[in-house]
């Protein structure tokens, strides 16, 4: 089985310097260029479906990717990002050092959980178990489009990879997948 997991493209929150995370946001006209190009590389490699997280910015991605890719698109609830900012996601960064300087503070490790947020644990917990879930369908090929900090914590925790330098808007990263794991065969966009 071979699957590409990616990331959607540039959003309001990024060019607004907002805490994301559960913060339901559009693309932005650059997001969705991002997008139409990412679509583009995506051209004859024959993926059959994509699924996708049900935040605005990545059914935007998603929705340019079905209309070049000419495909199935389904929406998976558990592919969303991580609610890793809780009483401070949607708001500007700014704003939050200022009001709650000392969360932000704590917001420096990622496995950090603050007031009304998700936690790593169980971050992780949903990641593994809706990639398994995925990966046991029908399809041969397939696109999982999703957000930053579920690709990380796959790669870091199902992949053993350890923490990725850098993950780009509309980053690409094709796996294989077979009874021993996942394999990386393909990745742009992105700095292990």
């Amino acid at each position: 089985m071979k699957l590409f997991l990616l990331r959607h493209g540039e959003s309001t929150s990024d060019i607004e310097d907002r805490y994301g995370g559960d913060y339901d946001d559009h693309l932005t006209e650059k997001g969705l260029q991002q997008a139409r190009e990412q679509a583009d590389k995506l051209v004859g490699k024959g993926i059959e479906v994509i699924f996708s997280s049900p935040r605005i910015r990545a059914t935007e991605s998603a929705g340019v990717l079905k209309s070049v890719l000419d495909c199935e698109l389904k929406v998976v609830d558990d592919l969303r990002e991580r609610n890793a900012y809780g009483v401070l996601t949607g708001m500007v960064k700014s704003e939050a050092k200022q009001k709650h300087a000392d969360k932000v503070e704590l917001l420096k490790h990622y496995s950090y959980t603050i007031e009304g947020a998700e936690s790593y644990e169980a971050l992780c917990e949903r990641v593994r178990n809706v990639m398994d879930k995925l990966t046991s369908t029908q399809h041969q090929i397939m696109a999982i489009l999703t957000h930053g900090g579920f690709i990380r914590c796959f790669l870091r925790e199902v992949m053993k990879m350890g923490a990725i330098k850098s993950l780009g808007d509309c980053a690409i990263i094709g796996l294989e997948k077979n009874e021993d794991g996942y394999k990386i065969i393909s990745i742009e966009n992105v700095q292990l």
